[in-house]
């Protein structure tokens, strides 16, 4: 017994003898990194453990605040599944109050969503038709009024930390208790025969445009768009030689805008909307009849938000984390949700001078995280039941995502999975590194970054893999070989009768 005691000692200090040389060599790698000239003025918090004990490997400031940009996404995502479940679903539902038609929203952030519309084979504009159908059905040929219900979150749609400058991008799309297409247009302009025209997709007079495009005959075409202080009225300017699109511009009061496509979507159908549009909170929804739902899954949810940073799904997770606890399941805010994000953190053990939870997205500059944070989370997910669904939400590195253009090399192919993170002056990347020795955790938080700062950042991320898993030395490049000198035991050489030419010089080695 003793001698097994003693056996299991030596392989227990062995180990730990093992993995302090193995941290030796990562450290001495990724110092090297943040030694190098591009990265010296860069500010980086970096923690990397070993999954699924969580010991330290590597410690880089690992406790200091830093702005996290779209890395916060992990932490009210990781919060959400705590909250709200795996198998939470947000269930838009439609229906009439007597003549009235009624859609009460749930705060789906991914309704009409048409990278989501794209993963089920449904038609832009499918929601609209259904409803019709629904409506047939039934026998009507009419409404009354149209209302929409938002109640589920409170009416703060911008968060007051949000730059005015970012308003029109869809990564600062307003958030709504109903939310349609991201709450973003397409613009599109063509050039013919020197006429300049402008339309949107989808195509509705909730939104007017001012046309300021210029026709050009030759160079490149380029667009853009400017709000003015009337809502939803949009300023386009720029030159358009045959066409040019401007992409997710994001839009205002979303819970209209798709009142007003279900509207013209009823027309087109012939039913009558012949009363008014109204957002307001049903006080008594009793004589509801359900004549439609429509629901989108968690797991749709951590995907559009981890593989490609839709910012609008972690803000409406945080106020439904909020309305979720709340008595009346109404009202969700920022405030509610960032404080339960923050207790969310607390009792993992995360010290509350590790974080600030400002939104649920990173877009505002006040949010705060250290990479220590930041691992415990993922930690605790890896060891938990979520671990399977949370994976597969997350890009991976050389295959999909905002990390399909990184790590596309044979050795870190599809071996690095995380989630990105940028806005200005700010870089990151958290996740996990598969080794054959294992999974490794990892946080790189980088501030007052510069152009060679992701590069820097992937460097460190590929340094986890080649600490354990070295590449082999090269072997030198074969040399040209001396002739080879005849045997002394062969007989020499006669000479035979030639012209008499100068020596050939031997060439350079």
């Amino acid at each position: 017994m003793k001698n097994l005691t003693r056996k299991l000692l030596i392989v227990a200090l062995l180990s730990m003898l093992l993995a302090g040389a193995a941290g030796a060599d990562l450290a001495k790698r990724i110092d090297g990194i943040l030694a190098q000239p591009a990265n010296r003025k860069a500010h980086f918090s970096i923690h990397v453990v070993k999954a699924p004990s969580g010991r330290t490997i590597y410690d880089h400031d690992a406790k200091e605040l830093m702005i996290p940009a779209s890395n916060m996404k992990i932490i009210t995502t990781a919060a959400a599944l705590k909250y709200l479940g795996p198998d939470y679903e947000y269930k838009t539902k439609v229906g009439l109050c007597s003549e009235t038609l009624v859609v009460i929203g749930s705060g789906d952030p991914l309704l009409g969503d048409p990278v989501l519309d794209a993963k089920y084979g449904r038609e832009t504009g499918w929601i609209f038709k259904d409803i019709t159908a629904a409506l047939k059905r039934e026998g009507r040929i009419a409404v009354k009024d149209i209302v929409i219900d938002t109640s589920v979150f409170d009416d703060q749609r911008v968060h007051p930390n949000w730059l005015l400058k970012h308003l029109n991008n869809w990564f600062a799309a307003e958030v709504s208790g109903l939310n349609y297409n991201d709450n973003c247009i397409d613009i599109v302009a063509r050039n013919t025969a020197g006429r300049v025209t402008v339309s949107i997709k989808p195509a509705t007079s909730f939104i007017q445009i001012i046309n300021e495009v210029t026709p050009i005959s030759q160079g490149d075409s380029a667009i853009a768009s400017y709000r003015n202080r009337y809502p939803n009225m949009l300023t386009v300017n720029g030159k358009c030689r045959t066409q040019a699109t401007l992409a997710n511009v994001a839009i205002q009061r979303p819970a209209a805008f798709f009142g007003f496509l279900l509207a013209e979507g009823l027309a087109r159908a012939g039913i009558k909307a012949e009363g008014r549009f109204i957002e307001k909170t049903l006080p008594d929804r009793s004589d509801f009849i359900l004549l439609s739902e429509y629901t989108t899954t968690m797991a749709d949810c951590l995907g559009r938000s981890n593989k490609r940073s839709l910012g609008l799904v972690c803000e409406a997770l945080c106020k439904t984390i909020a309305a979720n606890a709340a008595p009346d399941k109404t009202n969700g805010s920022w405030k509610a949700g960032s404080e339960l994000i923050g207790r969310y953190l607390s009792d993992l053990g995360i010290d509350k001078s590790q974080f600030y939870i400002d939104d649920g997205s990173g877009l505002s500059r006040l949010n705060e995280l250290s990479a220590h944070a930041i691992t415990t989370v993922l930690s605790h997910l890896y060891n938990s039941r979520h671990w399977p669904l949370y994976r597969d939400s997350l890009a991976v590195g050389g295959v999909d995502g905002t990390l399909a253009k990184r790590f596309y090399e044979r050795k870190y192919k599809s071996r690095i999975i995380g989630k990105t993170g940028y806005i200005d002056g700010v870089r990151a990347l958290s996740g996990v590194c598969t080794t054959k020795k294992g999974d490794y955790i990892f946080s790189i938080l980088a501030n007052n970054t510069n152009g060679l700062t992701r590069a820097a950042i992937n460097d460190i991320a590929k340094a986890i893999i080649d600490d354990v898993e070295p590449d082999p030395p090269r072997e030198p490049s074969p040399k040209s070989q001396p002739k080879e000198e005849p045997s002394k035991q062969q007989p020499p050489k006669q000479p035979t009768a030639k012209l008499r030419t100068p020596k050939e010089q031997p060439a350079k080695q």
